[in-house]
């Protein structure tokens, strides 16, 4: 018991930056407040591109690992570097915030999931199970897209991972089925996920483009520096 206690107090230790973890807390009472409003007053999200995708099923596994792709990248930051992991998660709950955000001010919703199923499988009853517990509202931008995004950038700039080619490829291709799974089992429009890739390519040149430490000093400190030149 007592070897218990020290290694899990010499965890916290080491990893006391996991704290801000704390936000998904926030998130989820948020999200879960949201999806017992939004019901049935809301704004239909529909653009006719949608009607021209099929519906399959098979993409319910893909749409169901986005839980374990978003929790692995987390975790595996967190654990191997803590610049990566603090970038990560600026990129991740910006983002999520913006959704609680327009969730809240724009209710939304969508009428794509099928009535009825014509025929029965595992990844059918995987589905009635999703829609059973997600409902059909809470849209725009949407997560499953811009976490995928999000995750996949991290690994791309990792630079414990910028030799495991075969990391890189596996989530390049798990990122790229949750994104088209998102509309092929009808979770959401392509409106959605529009959106998510807009604020992913504006959070990505914040978060990984822009180099903050060459952004301009402060007055005070660009008068002390001009201090030691030397004088003509």
């Amino acid at each position: 018991m007592r070897k218990l206690k020290d290694f899990i107090t010499n965890f916290f230790k080491q990893y006391r930056h996991i704290w801000i973890l704390s936000y998904f807390a926030i998130y989820l009472v948020w999200f879960n407040y949201l999806e017992k409003m939004v019901t049935t007053h809301f704004h239909v999200i529909h653009v006719p591109i949608d009607d021209y995708i099929p519906f399959c099923e098979y993409f319910v596994i893909p749409y169901i690992t986005w839980f374990g792709y978003v929790a692995w990248g987390i975790t595996y930051t967190a654990l191997h570097n803590k610049n990566d992991f603090y970038r990560l998660c600026g990129f991740l709950f910006t983002g999520m915030t913006i959704f609680l955000i327009v969730s809240t001010l724009y209710p939304n919703g969508q009428y794509l999931r099928p009535y009825y199923f014509s025929h029965h499988n595992l990844c059918t009853t995987l589905c009635e199970w999703l829609y059973s517990t997600d409902t059909p509202t809470n849209l725009f931008p949407s997560i499953h897209v811009y976490n995928s995004l999000g995750i996949h950038f991290a690994v791309m700039k990792s630079e414990e991972l910028k030799d495991k080619k075969t990391v890189r490829i596996l989530s390049f291709i798990l990122c790229t089925s949750i994104i088209m799974a998102t509309m092929f089992i009808k979770q959401h429009s392509v409106f959605d996920v529009s959106t998510a890739f807009i604020l992913a390519f504006v959070m990505y040149n914040l978060v990984y483009v822009r180099n903050w430490s060459k952004l301009p000093q402060s007055s005070a400190g660009h008068l002390k520096d001009k201090k030691r030149l030397p004088q003509v």
